[in-house]
């Protein structure tokens, strides 16, 4: 076993093992699973999206439609268990299963799924930072739009994927892959964006007036909108000619 393998290993322990309390006694309710099973009316359906949306916030994994499963641990029991009330509000009804120990093979499958998903929603970033976030900085670096105005708008979209970055990590109980990638990518849009603000001051400031009046003045280069591509045109069929009618002879 690799040191990787090692570190992936021992933080896969810490997520579903027993955490010490101050006087070193083991704490059993952080060891083993949660399993909630529950029922919402099936109208209006917003109500079924409410509770999947909590549960998916949370880390939930689904097992088949309604039952889902979590670590147990304190701060995951207390999220599961404010589900619930709401599930009961909304007319619904649950069931909270405790499950201390499962095989091996199980428990490796299991973990299997939590890491694929969490492993799913770090390509996602990766990409959000590639497709939108870099081609972002390309458009307006192509337009020479260089205001501050610009800047501080890419900015909220680089904290944007940093929160949404943390909300993931926050669920990563079992050290799943692609965190390294995002990291990378994140670091590689803020040096992106920070040679985009030095742009804008360099502008600025070399524009010969104050650098407001230059983000005021400052016109933005128009880009042509792209037309769709028109569908051949069909030609009009031509006019069908009627058989000729036959003369009737006398009866």
């Amino acid at each position: 076993m690799t040191e990787t393998d090692d570190a992936s290993q021992q933080h896969v322990q810490q997520a579903i093992s027993p955490e010490s309390t101050a006087d070193g006694v083991a704490d059993d309710t952080a060891a083993g699973w949660l399993v909630l099973v529950y029922r919402v009316p099936s109208e209006p359906s917003s109500t079924r999206v409410a509770i999947w949306r909590d549960l998916k916030r949370v880390g939930a994994h689904y097992l088949q439609q309604c039952v889902c499963v979590v670590p147990r641990r304190p701060d995951l029991r207390s999220a599961i268990e404010t589900i619930r009330e709401k599930i009961d509000r909304l007319g619904g009804s649950s069931n909270l299963f405790e499950v201390p120990w499962l095989a091996p093979e199980d428990e490796a499958k299991l973990i299997g799924g939590f890491r694929d998903l969490v492993a799913k929603q770090y390509a996602e970033i990766v990409e959000e930072c590639e497709t939108k976030f870099v081609k972002e900085i390309e458009f307006e670096t192509f337009r020479e739009n260089y205001t501050f105005a610009e800047a501080e708008e890419i900015e909220q979209d680089l904290e944007k994927i940093r929160r949404w970055y943390a909300r993931v990590q926050e669920r990563d109980w079992f050290d799943a892959p692609g965190k390294t990638d995002v990291e990378d990518r994140i670091a590689r849009c803020a040096e992106l964006l920070e040679a985009f603000y030095t742009e804008v001051h360099t502008r600025t400031a070399g524009a010969g007036t104050s650098p407001d009046e230059h983000e005021v003045s400052h016109q933005v280069q128009a880009v042509a909108p792209v037309r769709p591509a028109s569908s051949p045109r069909r030609s009009a069929p031509s006019p069908r000619r009627s058989a000729p009618r036959r003369k009737e002879g006398p009866a």
